[in-house]
C-alpha cells in the first residue's frame, strides 16, 4: 500500500504524474485528502481522494509515503498531526519517504534528512528547511529509503524512480518506454 497525500494547494502535476505512472505499474496507491475529500490544487484542479486522512492509521504499515510540493500545499502538509505521525512511523519502519518540489523540508523539520543527500525547489528558504542534509541539484535524488525531487519538470522522472525503488530498474524503463519517457 502507497499513500499519496493531497493538501489544498498541491502542486497539479507533481502529484497526478507520479499517481499515475505508479498506477501503470501496478502499485496500490491510495490518494489520502488531507484538509477534505475533495481537494484543490493550487492550479484550481479539483481531485477527489481516494480515503480521507481520518481513514487511515500507522497499523496500515504503508510501503511508500509521497509528498507533492506546491505552496499552501506542502504547509497543509506539514501542518497535519496524522502526516507527521505517519511520516515518522514510515521512518521508523524503514518506509520509502518521497517528497517533490517544496514538501521535502517536512522531512527535514523532523530530522529525516539528516546525513542523507536530498534537493528540493531550489530557492534559499527551501534548501536551508533541509536541515543537516546535503542539498543535491539533481532532478530526483534517492538516498536509501529517502526519495526527493527539485520542482514540476521532473515530475515524470520522480514517478519514475518510485516505481524503480518498490520494483526494478527494468520495470520503471518499461513504463518509461510505454509513455515514450526518455530516463536521464
Amino acid at each position: 500500500m502507497i499513500y499519496l497525500f493531497l493538501a489544498d494547494g498541491f502542486e497539479t502535476v507533481e502529484a497526478l504524474c507520479p499517481l499515475d505512472l505508479l498506477r501503470r505499474a501496478g502499485a496500490d496507491v491510495k490518494t489520502v485528502g488531507v484538509t477534505g475529500q475533495a481537494v484543490t490544487s493550487r492550479q484550481g484542479v479539483t481531485v477527489t481522494a481516494d480515503v480521507g486522512i481520518d481513514e487511515i492509521s500507522v497499523s496500515d504499515a504503508p510501503e511508500m509515503l509521497i509528498l507533492p510540493g506546491g505552496i499552501p500545499g506542502a504547509d497543509n502538509l506539514d501542518a497535519s498531526d496524522k502526516v507527521r505521525e505517519m511520516i515518522l512511523d514510515g521512518a521508523r519502519r524503514g518506509a520509502f519517504l518521497a517528497a517533490i518540489c517544496a514538501a521535502p523540508y517536512i522531512l527535514g523539520k523532523r530530522g529525516l534528512l539528516r546525513g542523507k543527500t536530498a534537493t528540493c525547489f531550489p530557492e534559499k528558504i527551501f534548501i536551508e528547511r533541509l536541515l543537516d542534509a546535503e542539498y543535491s541539484d539533481d532532478g530526483v535524488v534517492r538516498d536509501g529509503n529517502i526519495i526527493t525531487a527539485k520542482a514540476m519538470g521532473v515530475s515524470t522522472d520522480f514517478g519514475l524512480t518510485l516505481i524503480e525503488a518498490l520494483y526494478s530498474k527494468e520495470k520503471a524503463d518499461t513504463i518509461a518506454a510505454s509513455v515514450f519517457h526518455t530516463r536521464s
